[in-house]
Parts: structure tokens; sequence; C-alpha cells
């Protein structure tokens, strides 16, 4: 399956956390160039795992998430996880917080902001059609997910974490983790399926 939102090429992970301590020691410039980076995958995510029923949130809790990395910074070892993994776990964070706060247990499905997600058009209108009416069930697809599954599915395909990397950053056993990729996955292949038009 296609990443929903791809990451760009990895930045080096070591120079992630060069940036990061300089930032900590006082490198005015060192912050900005970490949010260039990954300013645009975060947002992705949090707006992901928020889904539309609550994407209002997602520049809030954007910023939220780059404050507390600021904060944070001295707080940073690498050698517990790459930058990149504790960037989307504090994101991860943040959401968790808001459903919290919102008292969130099931997540409604939507299509708002699936634009995005629209892959390049096909050279027929036709072609484009279609592409997009996929797009917006995969979109709704991902929503309707159990929130365990649709946070390891989200961070595999949107934020290009390994399977090792969200069991290491989340807790959850290496098994688990792979069970709940292999439960999204075949979730998303039923539903649609089942959605198919009968002429496809």
């Amino acid at each position: 399956m296609q990443q929903l939102s791809p990451i760009p090429a990895d930045p080096d992970p070591a120079a992630d956390a060069e940036l990061l301590r300089a930032h900590a020691a006082g490198d005015p410039h060192a912050f900005a160039r970490l949010y260039d980076r990954y300013d645009r995958p975060c947002f992705l995510f949090v707006r992901r795992m928020l889904g539309s029923a609550h994407g209002q949130a997602a520049e809030d809790l954007h910023q939220e998430t780059w404050i507390s990395i600021s904060k944070s910074a001295g707080a940073f070892d690498p050698r517990k996880a790459s930058f990149r993994a504790w960037l989307f776990t504090i994101a991860r964070r943040k959401v968790w917080d808001h459903f919290r706060r919102q008292r969130v247990t099931v997540l409604a499905s939507g299509q708002a902001d699936a634009a995005m997600a629209i892959p390049d058009g096909g050279p027929t209108p036709l072609q484009q059609m279609e592409s997009r009416e996929l797009a917006l069930r995969l979109v709704a697809a991902v929503e309707a997910l159990p929130l365990a599954q649709r946070d390891v599915f989200v961070r595999f395909a949107d934020a290009g974490l390994s399977l090792e990397e969200i069991s290491k950053v989340t807790g959850a056993g290496l098994e688990t983790t792979k069970s709940r990729l292999r439960y999204a996955r075949a979730t998303l292949r039923v539903t649609l399926a089942a959605e198919r038009p009968a002429h496809v």
C-alpha cells in the first residue's frame, strides 16, 4: 500500500541530533533548520491521527508539538531513538491528550482535506475522478481504524518509522506492533475491496 503522505528522503539522524544539541546550546538557527525539515511531515501526521472530525485542532497541536520539542531539547537522547521517532512520539502524545480532553473513544470517518492524499491526475478525466474517489475512500478507511492500529499504520506509512522504532517509542512489543499493522492493512484491504465499484 502506498504511503498517504510520504516524507522526503530521510535527513541524517546524526545531523538531526546535532541540530537539536546546537539549539539547546543557544544556536538561533539550528531549531529553524529542524523545523524546516519536519514541519510538513509533522503537521500531516497530526492531522491524519486526528481524523476529519477533529481536524480543526491540527494547527494548534502541531505548534504545541514544536514548543515541546524546543523546551525539551536537552532531554533528547539519540541513543534511545532518532529525532524523527522522538518528534512523532511527542506529536502522538499531543493528539492523545486532545482525545482525552474531548473524551474521544471512537473517531468518525470523514473526507475533509482528503485532497492532499490525491495522487497526480491520470491522463484522462475519468482516471482522475477514479483516483480521487480511491483517495477519499482510503482516507476514510484509515480514519475509521481503531486508534492503536491507526497509530501504527500512520507512523509506518506516513511517518516512515520502522516497526522496531514504533515498538520502541510506544512501549508495545514488536509482535504486538506487527499485529496491529497487519490488522490495519487487512481491514483497509477488506474495506476498500468492499467499496470498489462493481464496474471496476
